[in-house]
């Protein structure tokens, strides 16, 4: 199978994650018989850098032209990077922000995984971090309040604020169909979050979902409600597979969600649009203070790859051994400097990156 994927190193750490993962896709495609064919392309401070803008419409086409976008991180140092002196349009986020749109990439998988090897980074209770978990939450990425109409006014010399939640069924049913699909590749079971005792939206919002579900017998769906799933997630974190929701309490609970887990570094994500593309990328940020050091995580990077096989290329078995690789790595004791542990041997990036692709089988 020949695979086309646009890459954005982007900027701080990212040409150092994104080059392991590469690596690691590499050694994935050697093994299973694939062609990956790579091509660059400029995005965030580095475009700046080059061309005056975050993002040009040359990068974007090309981005639409492939299979798949794996990005590294976007951003520098606000206090101190000249990018942060320009106007917010043009500022490195601003390309992330245009590329989502421009790609119409509407869903957001965030997985929340505990390793049993890095339990013990976990802030839960131990009886609770012994169990692990392996989550993902989907996120309804471009409606919502976020996007809704938004006004602030005076009246009566009161300053008064408004913005606006909205969704329409089509924007509920895509987003469900692409969970309840996921959940069919994971433990088919499907948890839809919102807020039905008290909100229009989210009421409609569990309408259409047990709609969807009707075409997917195989796949368990529970309701539950916003505050009870911010309780359960550091209660009984296992009790979860797909978590389904809107935008707003989508951003809130992934983020919960990544902090159980102990360690940022670790933390893959997607955002996908009503095909099978999508763009891959670590959830951690760019990382300036210790860019070119050879000492960043790219486990995050390469499990956005592997998401990235599963996903967008229905590779499942191939993703399999990414994930499995990452497993055998953490199991033999390796550790980058962020998760390292006593007993464990501490690596670089570059080193990671090759241990990684070596237990590829």
């Amino acid at each position: 199978m020949e695979l086309k994927i646009t890459c954005i190193p982007g900027d701080g750490i990212g040409p150092e994650i994104v080059a392991e993962a590469k690596k690691v896709l590499e050694k994935t495609a050697c093994v299973y018989g694939h062609k990956m064919i790579f091509t660059d392309i400029l995005m965030g401070g580095a475009s700046i850098d080059v061309h005056g803008v975050p993002l040009t419409d040359e990068a974007i086409a090309v981005a639409k032209s492939a299979d798949a976008v794996l990005m590294g991180s976007i951003g520098g140092d606000t206090t101190k990077s000249p990018w942060y002196k320009l106007p917010p349009e043009k500022r490195p986020e601003a390309g992330l922000l245009g590329i989502r749109k421009a790609l119409n990439l509407f869903a957001n998988l965030r997985p929340a995984i505990l390793y049993d090897e890095l339990a013990a980074a976990c802030p839960l209770k131990e009886e609770i971090s012994r169990a692990g978990f392996d989550m993902l939450i989907m996120r309804e990425l471009t409606g919502g309040l976020y996007f809704g109409e938004r006004r602030t006014t005076v009246e009566n010399g009161l300053r008064k604020a408004v913005d606006t939640l909205t969704y329409d069924e089509n924007e509920i049913r895509r987003i469900a169909v692409k969970g309840f699909d996921i959940a069919r590749k994971r433990r088919k079971k499907v948890t839809s979050v919102d807020k039905a005792n008290v909100l229009d939206s989210s009421r409609l919002w569990r309408q259409v979902v047990e709609e969807v579900a009707k075409d997917y017998p195989d796949v368990t769906l529970e309701h539950m409600l916003v505050d009870n799933c911010a309780m359960q997630l550091v209660k009984d974190p296992a009790q979860f597979d797909v978590i389904l929701t809107e935008n707003m309490f989508g951003d809130i609970l992934s983020d919960e969600a990544s902090m159980v887990t102990g360690s940022i570094g670790m933390l893959a994500s997607a955002s996908l649009n009503d095909t099978k593309f999508g763009l891959y990328e670590p959830s951690h940020g760019s990382a300036p203070d210790i860019a070119g050091k050879d000492i960043a995580n790219p486990i995050a990077t390469v499990l956005s790859a592997a998401m990235m096989l599963r996903y967008s290329f229905d590779l499942d078995r191939e993703a399999d051994a990414v994930e499995a690789a990452v497993k055998q790595v953490l199991k033999d004791g390796y550790r980058t400097g962020d998760i390292m542990s006593a007993g464990c041997r501490k690596v670089g990036c570059s080193e990671m990156g090759s241990l990684l692709a070596e237990r590829i089988s």
